[in-house]
């Protein structure tokens, strides 16, 4: 009698625009493992990796810094080939390999290019994809983050009547919603119910197909619900329309810009935050996260933004001796001034 070939490992994917939460859901997944060996790949657009540094060295039970395969400057939908799959293929010939893979996608990524790679060769008898979930700032479909302007949209079709969508950030929302099993309803508790009830409406408006709504705050959903979902989504493509369904080659995102910001010693954290709120009002910047250092704090500073909303907490110990500076992921969309940025973040 033949052996039995050993069962696919399940892998989830964890979509979502530029601050929804991704990290902190991965962060609660983790910290309720119960012991099951989860390996995570983290991805971001830009060439400092924050979301991985929060993670590894993260002090979860279980969670050992090198189940953290952190990929960073660029975006998993345009480089499959030359970082996901050899890293998917090291994870799965580990002498102990994971039970269940968690990939954090960026923030602009198209989930549709991910999950056509679980068809590789090398990949798709040993992986299969669990489900896709995506993340929903519930405060930014509020208030209108990604939604078209009408008359603009109309301006531009008659200036060039051969666009068909021409507003990027609600192109990659509507992607990332279209390949979902599972939207977790993220930030509740920054949103009344009637703006929530609008919300979860506009969500199944948009959804090509029924998806599940859940509500979350901080990220905190049993994992028995995120993981098991089953879907096998790879073999289910044609459920999952893209915006680029037609385009051939890698889908570049030309549409944003990002870069980082080296920022000094803050003199203190309230001073360091109301800057940013001001720059990013100022230059409309979709993301700013990182890190910098507080006079008279031996702590590291981690602060995170989503447009005006900013939050932040001293994360981990400062070297003894050194340099005590920072630095700042800035991501907006093309255009986006970053010299006057760069010199706004230093104070100058």
């Amino acid at each position: 009698m033949n052996k039995a070939l050993p069962s696919r490992v399940p892998v989830t994917i964890i979509s979502g625009f530029l601050g929804a939460g991704k990290t902190t859901l991965l962060r609660h997944i983790l910290q309720n493992a119960k012991g099951h060996r989860i390996a995570v790949v983290v991805n971001e657009f830009g060439s400092l990796g924050v979301d991985g540094e929060i993670l590894r060295g993260c002090g979860i039970e279980g969670c050992r810094d090198d189940d953290v395969v952190e990929l960073v400057n660029g975006c998993l939908c345009c480089t499959v080939a030359d970082d996901f799959l050899p890293a998917m293929e090291a994870l799965l010939d580990r002498a102990d390999p994971p039970e269940h893979v968690v990939i954090e996608t960026s923030g602009l990524a198209l989930p549709k290019p991910l999950l056509k790679a679980f068809g590789w060769p090398t990949i798709r008898s040993r992986m299969t994809v669990d489900g896709v979930i995506t993340v929903v700032d519930a405060p930014a479909i509020a208030t209108g983050r990604f939604a078209d302007d009408p008359e603009a949209v109309a301006r531009q079709r008659e200036a060039d009547p051969s666009l068909d969508h021409d507003n990027p950030l609600a192109e990659v929302f509507e992607d990332q919603l279209n390949a979902a099993d599972l939207v977790v309803l993220n930030k509740t508790d920054l949103t009344d119910a009637e703006e929530l009830a609008k919300v979860e409406a506009e969500i199944r408006r948009l959804a090509p197909r029924p998806v599940q709504i859940i509500r979350a705050a901080e990220g905190r959903v049993d994992p028995a619900i995120l993981l098991g979902i089953g879907a096998e989504a790879e073999a289910d493509l044609d459920a999952r329309p893209s915006h680029h369904d037609a385009e051939e080659g890698e889908h570049e995102h030309d549409d944003f810009e990002s870069f980082v910001v080296e920022v000094p010693e803050q003199k203190d954290v309230e001073t360091f935050l109301s800057r940013l709120q001001d720059v990013a009002a100022r230059f409309d910047v979709l993301r700013m996260k990182g890190f910098a250092a507080v006079q008279g704090k031996a702590m590291r500073l981690a602060v995170q933004g989503v447009g005006t909303r900013f939050r932040y907490e001293f994360d981990r110990s400062l070297p003894a001796a050194g340099v005590r500076t920072g630095q700042i992921v800035v991501i907006g969309q093309k255009g986006l001034e970053e010299a006057a940025v760069r010199q706004a973040l230093a104070g100058v």
